[in-house]
């Protein structure tokens, strides 16, 4: 089998030689062979088309994460998880060209069409929670723990908005920076400390009651591919949530509860107990009382 150097290698691929020990050192693309003594690392032809498919889902803005998960599938479902990744690039686009409208329209005093506003009332409620700062990366890892130990059948559902379970963001999470996040589900008050003690990872809390403005996100698309968590999205919501409270005369100073207060939150409504796979209609609520 022809064998080359990682320097020919490099430039058959149009990979860089930097790259290909990256890709190595993530289980991606390892060489055929590495020398004992001098730890050359040597390629074999074949491995080519592997490198070039690489190359180009990275080229079209594929993490890395989700570039190792593709390469462990046949031809068709690298084609259907390519698809999907760029169906939700596409709807990240039109996210971030809304939200460039509304920034310009704003800095140039020009009135803009915001998405609606809605508002209800939450009562005080049990919550069974999971705290932890987490910067970008880490977001989709802490919702899968969370949704895997309340997928138990001993933590029961309780009905409509007030029992959703929800993420409440304390501060800003990006790939820059961590911040504090909490995943909480509600449960029944008589039975909390009960569950608590059953759920030991999970901290029992009590919020009080309040009011939520919110704005609908739609149908909730799993954040590995990057569509739950576009950061565009909430900052539009974000946006008019901030203008309606203008419109609302809503002075914070006036407030006994502020947002800062309850935090901001996403909440996920399901129409059948919470899974992997389920996809649960999903708000952006900014809480006040």
């Amino acid at each position: 089998m022809e064998q080359m150097s990682i320097g020919e290698f490099a430039r058959r691929s149009r990979l860089s030689p930097k790259a290909l020990r990256i890709y190595d050192g993530l289980g991606l693309l390892s060489p055929a062979r590495v020398d004992e003594l001098s730890g050359y690392r040597y390629y074999e032809a074949a491995q080519l088309e592997q490198a070039r498919l690489i190359a180009a889902l990275r080229q079209v803005g594929v993490p890395l994460t989700t570039v190792k998960e593709l390469l462990a599938l046949d031809p068709a479902e690298v084609a259907d998880g390519v698809t999907a990744f760029w169906r939700d690039a596409e709807a990240r686009h039109a996210g971030q060209r809304e939200l460039v409208t509304v920034l310009v329209d704003r800095l140039t005093r020009r009135s803009t069409v915001m998405k609606e506003v809605g508002t209800r009332d939450i009562p005080q409620r049990s919550l069974l929670c999971l705290k932890r700062s987490v910067d970008e990366s880490g977001l989709w890892a802490l919702g899968k723990e969370f949704i895997a130990i309340i997928r138990d059948p001993r933590l029961p559902r309780l009905p409509g908005r007030a029992g959703a379970v929800f993420s409440i963001y304390w501060g800003q999470v990006s790939a820059d920076s961590d911040g504090p996040v909490e995943w909480c589900k509600p449960v029944p008050d008589a039975e909390a400390e009960g569950l608590a003690a059953q759920f030991p990872e999970l901290t029992l809390r009590v919020e009080p009651a309040h009011r939520e403005a919110y704005v609908d996100l739609g149908t909730y698309v799993d954040p590995g591919t990057g569509g739950q968590s576009d950061p565009a999205r909430w900052q539009l919501a974000d946006e008019a949530l901030r203008t309606w409270a203008e419109e609302q005369h809503i002075d914070p100073k006036t407030l006994s509860l502020t947002p800062e207060d309850l935090g901001v939150r996403i909440t996920y409504l399901a129409g059948q107990p919470p899974s992997e796979t389920s996809a649960p209609d999903c708000d952006f609520a900014v809480p006040f009382a």
